[in-house]
């Protein structure tokens, strides 16, 4: 699997692998910590090593930005920050800009430089998490009201959502 990230590299598609893409997939799959896994297939890796095998192959492609759609989704806890602490790593050590839909806002909060707030496919909000992750936002987009916080560890905004919009009903306390 994270060979095919090289196929572009390679111009078609029966060309040989080279010593370089084995290279950059043996990096992939370390940075990944897969290594250990090179030989099994991903129908026999548990969900959070999927994902990870997924990143595996997209960093392979050894582009300067990597686009993620949901890279947590069905993940329990423990996967989804070993995911997130990833990404992080691979944007700290290697400059890689991280492009990713995330709909966890807490975890969204705590690990973007840099939010977009859609609604109805329309940018509602953006700019840091400091500066757009407020009640207000979270009721214009979200229907949400919520108490932000900051949290003691990390100095992000985190939010406790509490009752939702009904439109056109009376609020309902979640």
């Amino acid at each position: 699997l994270v060979m095919y990230g090289r196929a572009p590299h390679q111009g078609s598609l029966f060309a040989r692998t080279t010593k370089e893409d084995k290279e950059i997939v043996e990096w992939a799959l370390k940075e990944t910590e897969l290594l250990q896994f090179a030989d099994r297939g991903i129908t026999n890796m548990s969900g959070g090593q999927r994902q990870r095998a997924w990143i595996a192959m997209a960093i392979a492609q050894n582009t300067d930005i990597l686009l993620l759609d949901e890279p947590t989704s069905f993940l329990d806890v423990s996967h989804q920050m070993d995911v997130l602490h990833l990404v992080e790593h691979l944007n700290k050590m290697y400059n890689k800009t991280i492009i990713m839909v995330i709909h966890e806002l807490n975890e969204a909060a705590r690990f973007a430089d840099y939010l977009v707030a859609m609604k109805d496919g329309k940018i509602q909000h953006e700019g840091t998490p400091h500066d757009i992750f407020h009640n207000e936002m979270l009721k214009d987009v979200f229907g949400v009201d919520s108490t932000i916080m900051n949290d003691p560890k990390t100095d992000r905004p985190f939010c406790i959502p509490y009752s939702i919009k009904n439109y056109g009903h009376t609020v309902r306390e979640v």
